[in-house]
């Protein structure tokens, strides 16, 4: 859909950079880094292998009770809308500069970047911050839809994430390889006929089974919120809070099914082109001089085929790592499940990946987008206080900046790894209850995933243009 709003005008208009468009060479010992990363998981799945599985089961299903607060998702999503419709209207006629204009700051850095590491942190707040459901229950007292939340219309079970799947390939397109994804207005056009393509389909099928198959993000958000560590249950007209385990919440966690499972590995491989297609490599690889770069609008064909291929190749060698993985113990469990369950183990990695690959960008633009924030419509409004605020640019700048900003990366690319030999290894014992058998059955995935290590850490240092 995103796709398909700005398809027909991208010849015309200036290629304006994307917010997150910011590169170093890094002159880090990085050899070093990458080998003890990669050591690091190794050493993570052999400690893992000879510890007891049940200790570990029952120390994941370790909840610690935080209260309770009350139910207020109905009047924060209402605000929510409202903020979105303010910031809709910033596009159209507030100030052209992308880092002026809080739209493209709030929803390529605030939302796609912030949020999205704050799910992955603490928990599905999305439910709560969702710009559709506060009208979608107002409309719908209105049109008399039932209190089940279905629609008129019924979604087929058999659809699965389909819908979903084919909504974030457009946005990812649109986010990587569309010349002017920052262009104020060109955003507000294709963010405003999302939020109405979607309403119109919660108001048809529903909310809950659109929200759940279809709306992408809520989706997305559902799925890497299982890794917060604050759990929520609804009680009544309040919710009760507790602490968990990084993702404990995956203790009863159903497999996936293969579109469910496509669904992680496109957001997974999103990401990683996102640094890929900037790296020396890649743009020498399709004869273009990386100090001479030609535009956006002159990668359009070639990147398109790039993100399609590494989504591919993600697919491929995932479902091949779990299929050696069962045939080495021999087991009857179906492929479909076993890939469908594995899959969650990728979230800590994506997590990982997007918080080391967007930093400087969160660091640099979050300063921007407080400033804009203030003075939304370019008015001359310092609604915040922080219309006048100078934005620390060099926040990502110099060596000790560098050393910094490489070793946190570093750190929370091992960290998710880390994590995801841990979910693989107590779902693998779901699947397979021997301990030994768990173990040999997660090997391929681990080497896969020590190969990924290495691979975001090279990402992260090699050089990088654009």
């Amino acid at each position: 859909m995103l796709a398909a709003c700005s398809a027909t005008a991208w010849q015309t208009l200036p290629a304006f950079a994307h917010a997150s468009d910011r590169g170093h060479v890094l002159l880090l010992p990085t050899g070093h880094y990458i080998a003890g990363a990669a050591l690091a998981v190794a050493a993570s799945f052999l400690v893992l292998a000879v510890l007891p599985p049940e200790r570990l089961a029952s120390l994941w299903r370790t909840r610690l009770p935080l209260g309770a607060i009350p139910d207020l998702r109905l009047p924060v999503s209402l605000l929510s809308f409202v903020a979105f419709a303010a910031l809709i209207l910033a596009g159209f006629i507030g100030s052209r500069d992308p880092l002026s204009n809080p739209l493209p700051l709030t929803i390529w850095t605030l939302l796609w970047v912030g949020l999205t590491l704050v799910q992955g942190l603490f928990g599905n707040l999305w439910a709560w911050l969702n710009p559709w459901y506060g009208p979608y229950r107002l409309v719908g007292r209105t049109l008399g839809s039932k209190a089940d939340g279905n629609g008129p219309l019924r979604l087929p079970e058999w659809l699965g994430y389909w819908p979903a799947l084919i909504l974030f390939l457009a946005f990812a397109w649109f986010e990587l390889i569309d010349p002017a994804p920052d262009d104020p207005a060109r955003l507000a056009i294709a963010a405003a006929t999302y939020w109405l393509f979607s309403f119109l389909a919660m108001l048809a099928f529903g909310f809950e089974r659109w929200s759940r198959q279809g709306e992408f993000l809520s989706v997305f958000f559902a799925m890497i919120g299982r890794f917060g560590v604050v759990d929520g249950k609804q009680d009544g007209t309040r919710l009760r809070l507790a602490w968990c385990w990084s993702g404990a919440k995956l203790n009863d966690v159903a497999p996936l099914p293969p579109s469910g499972a496509l669904f992680l590995l496109a957001t997974l491989a999103s990401v990683s082109f996102d640094g890929f297609s900037k790296t020396f490599f890649w743009l020498g690889l399709n004869g273009i001089n990386p100090l001479e770069l030609p535009g956006r609008s002159a990668l359009i064909g070639t990147n398109s085929l790039g993100l399609m291929a590494v989504f591919a190749a993600l697919a491929v060698v995932g479902l091949f790592a779990v299929l050696i993985g069962q045939r080495l113990v021999n087991s009857t469990v179906p492929l479909s499940k076993a890939a469908g369950l594995f899959v969650w183990s990728i979230v800590p990695i994506a997590l990982a990946y997007h918080f080391s690959h967007y930093l400087t960008a969160l660091l640099v633009n979050g300063q921007y987008a407080l400033v804009a924030l203030s003075d939304p419509f370019a008015l001359g409004w310092n609604l915040f206080g922080t219309a006048h605020m100078p934005v620390e640019a060099g926040i990502a700048m110099g060596s000790e900046s560098a050393w910094l900003i490489w070793n946190l990366q570093a750190a929370a690319i091992v960290a998710g790894h880390v994590l995801a030999v841990l979910v693989a290894h107590l779902l693998a014992w779901r699947l397979h209850p021997s301990p030994a058998g768990a173990s040999l059955s997660q090997l391929p995935l681990t080497l896969l995933m020590i190969g990924y290590t290495v691979f975001g850490l090279w990402l992260l240092s090699t050089a990088t243009a654009g």
